[in-house]
């Protein structure tokens, strides 16, 4: 009994001690916040909703009622000026929409990508998920290892053999819209064009064919969706994972970032042995990293572990943004008929009666490419990036201390009036061939030496699906449809872009 006893008195001794030390570090990280607090509340900023907390909860707000957080940021910069403050826990984030900071931190290599962002897209919920790639490696040698093994991959060489391929996954696209059209049946664009940025980065990239419109069992628009849903909570949302009530989503992540993960495993696997054996493989991106990379001195584990990042990376950021950026095209060309008819014009100009769209085709179509950009003007589908601040910076006059993360928002600088006259008119005039040029205040891509290595090849994809588009079909929005922006880590129509089709004949040159 007293042995009993004495073990009931050490436990109670023991559970007395840990929350005597939990309270005791809870009052250190408190007053690691004031010290936070009192180094940083000279800049400009909202007043914080909570002391521990800080900005969080608007966040939180947001999200819960599917708002769009990067409103919050537009608003806030609208009243605090080009550079104001948030807090996240410890964190301070500071927004930046000086034109002259812009390119002085985004131009450098000197500003590695942001811990936490780094941290939060590494891993989800403990599964590796985007690890060490292209998009979240902060050391700048590591970054530039993988940017030399990739670069040959898109070379503008390479991209103009592409051509073909553009084509023939847009022309799948357009015979399912042909049915759609006949039988009057509603077309979902968000999601037909998602299948088809995805099996054209699918194929181009990997050399698979998934035939996703036709596949309606395939797991990867379904895994991606989940991917890209668990990202804004693991960054938005420290705690997310810890909440019972989300052990089941949190599960379906860790899933999601499996498969993906595996797929690329058994797809560079496969290949590097078809290489190896002397076998007949397309000369496509996958191969060419594969061999760029073989030419390195020695290639570790974790080399290997930095192609498996970049396969993820591709595979969701090659076909995601581009595919939000044709929706959210086909959205704003269906609300300006104007527009639509001009540029329907350009086309029958430029390709007639062609099935088949060449790369000199591609460079007449001026206007296109002036509504593509405006697009990505009003709705930048990744919306911003981040980078942190090594050392004392003064921007516009305020100083800012070292160990804050600045954040640059295209979203924001792009709907700001000083910026843009009428900011919220889709205009695609702001990118005419005599406008002026945009002074670093917009950046769908970002800019600089980690930009998106990408990005001409998502143009021209963009090109070839919209200029057959336009070229095959008038198309009108179903009423009663939101026009309002969902943020999955990218930024998507709310509502899907329902449209109605029928068929229409080029006037030909």
């Amino acid at each position: 009994m007293s042995l009993i006893h004495s073990l009931f008195v050490l436990t109670a001794h023991i559970i007395v001690l840990l929350l005597f030390l939990l309270f005791v570090a809870l009052i250190g990280y408190c007053a690691y916040i004031k010290y936070i607090h009192l180094k940083n509340d000279h800049i400009p900023g909202p007043p914080r909703e909570n002391f521990l907390f800080g900005h969080s909860p608007a966040f939180w707000r947001a999200m819960k009622n599917d708002e769009l957080t990067h409103d919050l940021f537009l608003k806030w910069a609208e009243i605090y000026g080009p550079v104001y403050r948030i807090n996240v826990l410890h964190y301070i984030l500071v927004i930046i929409t000086c034109p002259e900071t812009v390119k002085e931190i985004l131009m450098s290599s000197k500003y590695p990508k942001d811990m936490f962002l780094h941290t939060r897209l590494f891993s989800m919920f403990g599964q590796r998920f985007l690890g060490n790639g292209l998009v979240t490696a902060r050391d700048h040698d590591l970054w530039y290892k993988q940017r030399r093994i990739m670069d040959p991959a898109f070379s503008s060489l390479y991209l103009r053999s592409l051509t073909g391929t553009f084509n023939e996954q847009a022309e799948s696209l357009m015979g399912k819209l042909s049915d759609l059209a006949d039988k009057k049946s509603e077309a979902h664009m968000l999601e037909l064009v998602n299948k088809v940025t995805l099996g054209v980065i699918v194929k181009v990239a990997f050399g698979i064919d998934l035939e996703l419109l036709e596949n309606e069992a395939s797991p990867f628009p379904e895994a991606i969706d989940t991917c890209l849903r668990g990202m804004v909570y693991n960054l938005r949302d420290v705690f997310f994972r810890f909440n019972p009530k989300n052990w089941a989503f949190v599960e379906e992540v860790r899933a999601a970032c499996k498969l993906l993960r595996s797929t690329g495993s058994e797809w560079i696997t496969k290949r590097r042995e078809a290489i190896h054996n002397g076998g007949d493989v397309p000369k496509d991106i996958l191969t060419q990293i594969i061999k760029a990379a073989g030419k390195e001195e020695s290639m570790s584990k974790e080399d290997e572990e930095f192609m498996l990042d970049n396969f993820v990376t591709f595979f969701i950021a090659g076909q995601e943004t581009t595919a939000n950026q044709l929706a959210f095209c086909i959205m704003e060309l269906a609300r300006n008929p104007d527009i639509l008819e001009k540029v329907q014009k350009e086309v029958d100009d430029v390709v007639g009666m062609k099935r088949e769209i060449s790369y000199d085709d591609l460079g007449k179509l001026v206007y296109l490419s002036q509504i593509l950009k405006e697009t990505l003007r009003i709705y930048p589908t990744a919306p911003g990036t981040s980078r942190d601040l090594l050392h004392d910076l003064v921007v516009d006059g305020v100083h800012i201390p070292a160990g804050a993360t600045c954040i640059f928002s295209s979203y924001v600088s792009s709907r700001m009036e000083k910026f843009f006259k009428n900011p919220l008119e889709f205009n695609p005039d702001h990118f005419d061939p005599d406008a002026p040029k945009p002074y670093y205040t917009y950046f769908p891509f970002s800019l600089g030496p980690r930009s998106c290595l990408g990005q001409n090849f998502a143009q021209m994809e963009a090109k070839v699906v919209m200029a057959k588009l336009l070229q095959r079909f008038n198309f009108a929005l179903t009423p009663g449809q939101s026009f309002g922006i969902r943020d999955v880590g990218t930024l998507r129509p709310k509502g899907g872009v329902v449209c109605t089709l029928t068929h229409r004949k080029p006037l030909g040159p």
